[in-house]
C-alpha cells in the first residue's frame, strides 16, 4: 500500500482519536466546589457522585469532628479539607460555587458569607425558613450578581419535563384546570434517616416546619413552574401531628390548597405515606397526564378513549444532574429562564406559598397573597 493510499486511513485514525478522547488543551478547568454542612442526609448525592470531570470538591465545612469522620470513611476525602468554619473554607480552599447541605435556617448564613465575596450558592430545598430570610438572600444574590438556585429531585426526573412539555410548550391538555402533588414517605425515623439529619429536620425554627416544609415544597415550586409563574389568589392548608410521640414539635402530616382564576393546586404532604412518593397529576380541560415517578406516566389527551403508558426519556447533560448544571451556569454564564425549577424567582414564591400555609394551618382561615 502506497503513502499516498493510507493517507485517509491515517487522517481518518486522527479524526476518530480527536474525538474520543478529551484533550487538556481545550478541556474546561472543573469548577472548585465547597460543600457547606454534612448534616443534611442529601449530601450522598455530590460526595457519591461518579466524577465527570466537571467539578472538583475543594473543601468542606463541617465543625462536627466525629461526623466529618463518618463521611471522610465513607468516601475516602481527607479531613485536611475540613474546616471549621465557613470564612475559613472560603479563605483557604477558594471555591467558585459552594453547595449548601446545613440546615434550612442556616441558608441565610452561607449567602451572606458567600454573597460578597461573588461565589455562587445551591442550596437544597426550600431555599429558606422564612419569607424574611429568602427577601434578604435574594438582596444579596442581586446586589453581589451571584447565581442563588434551590435543588430538588423532582427537578431532575424526566416526567415532569414531559408533563411541562405537553401543558404548557404544545398546549395539549388544554388549560390547567387542577394539579394534585404527593410527595413524601414513612416518616424520618420509619426510614431511618441520620441521627444529625433527624435532629434539625424535626425543629420547627431549623427546618421551618415538618412535613409541610420539607415535602410541599416540592409541590409549591411544580406548581409555580407548571403555572409560569403566576401568583396564587389564595392559600389554605390543614395540618395535623398523626405522630405525636416521634413528632412533639413540628407536624408530619399536611395538605395545602392553592386557588387561581381557573384553576386548584392540591398539595399533599406526608411523613404517613406506606411508602415513598413523589408523583404528580395535571388535569386540562382537554386532557391529563400523571407522572407516576421520573419514568412511568400515563397520558389521555383530547379524542382518546383511553390513557397510554409511556416511558419519559432521561434528561441530557447538562439538564439531568444539579452539579453538572451548576458547573455548566458558572462556565457558561447565568442563563436560567425566570421561572426555571432552580430559579430564585420561582423559589422566593415557594418560600411565600409555604408561609401562607404556615399562617392558615395556625388560624384556620384562607391567606390571601398580595398581587
Amino acid at each position: 500500500m502506497t503513502l499516498k493510499n493510507t493517507l485517509p486511513i491515517v487522517i481518518l485514525l486522527i479524526i476518530t482519536l480527536s474525538n474520543s478522547f478529551a484533550f487538556p488543551t481545550t478541556k474546561e478547568k472543573p469548577v472548585r466546589i465547597g460543600i457547606i454542612g454534612l448534616e443534611h442526609d442529601h449530601v450522598n448525592w455530590i460526595l457519591g457522585r461518579k466524577d465527570q470531570g466537571d467539578i472538583e470538591i475543594v473543601g468542606i465545612v463541617e465543625p462536627n469532628n466525629a461526623l466529618a469522620e463518618r463521611y471522610s470513611k465513607r468516601y475516602g476525602f481527607s479531613m485536611k479539607m475540613v474546616y471549621n468554619t465557613i470564612e475559613e473554607m472560603l479563605d483557604k480552599a477558594k471555591p467558585e460555587a459552594v453547595t449548601a447541605f446545613n440546615n434550612i435556617y442556616g441558608h441565610l448564613e452561607v449567602v451572606e458569607k458567600c454573597a460578597p465575596r461573588g461565589i455562587h450558592v445551591m442550596v437544597e430545598k426550600p431555599l429558606a425558613v422564612s419569607v424574611e430570610h429568602a427577601k434578604k438572600m435574594q438582596e444579596l444574590a442581586l446586589k453581589h450578581k451571584i447565581m442563588l438556585l434551590t435543588n430538588y429531585e423532582t427537578t431532575w426526573y424526566g416526567s415532569n419535563h414531559y408533563i411541562y412539555d405537553l401543558a404548557v410548550e404544545k398546549d395539549k391538555l388544554g388549560p390547567i384546570r387542577k394539579i394534585v402533588v404527593h410527595d413524601g414517605h414513612e416518616g424520618p425515623k420509619e426510614i431511618g434517616v441520620s441521627n444529625e439529619f433527624f435532629e434539625w429536620l424535626t425543629d420547627p425554627e431549623l427546618n421551618g416546619a415538618g412535613a409541610l416544609n420539607d415535602f410541599g415544597c416540592y409541590g409549591a415550586n411544580l406548581a409555580t413552574w407548571l403555572m409560569e409563574g403566576k401568583r396564587p389568589l389564595s392559600v389554605m392548608a390543614v395540618t395535623q401531628q398523626i405522630k405525636p410521640d416521634i413528632y412533639p414539635k413540628v407536624d408530619d402530616e399536611a395538605t395545602i390548597v392553592l386557588t387561581y382564576p381557573e384553576a386548584q393546586i392540591i398539595i399533599q404532604a406526608s411523613w404517613n405515606w406506606p411508602f415513598s412518593r413523589k408523583d404528580i397529576e395535571v388535569y386540562g380541560k382537554t386532557g391529563y397526564a400523571i407522572a407516576e415517578n421520573g419514568t412511568d406516566m400515563k397520558i389521555r389527551l383530547d379524542g382518546e378513549k383511553n390513557f397510554t403508558q409511556v416511558k419519559a426519556p432521561s434528561r441530557n447533560t447538562p439538564n439531568n444532574d444539579p452539579f453538572a448544571l451548576l458547573s455548566h451556569l458558572v462556565r457558561n454564564g447565568y442563563n436560567l429562564p425566570a421561572n426555571d425549577l432552580t430559579s430564585l424567582e420561582n423559589n422566593m414564591m415557594v418560600v411565600e406559598i409555604l408561609e401562607a400555609a404556615k399562617e392558615s394551618a395556625r388560624t384556620g382561615k384562607d391567606v390571601i397573597l398580595k398581587k
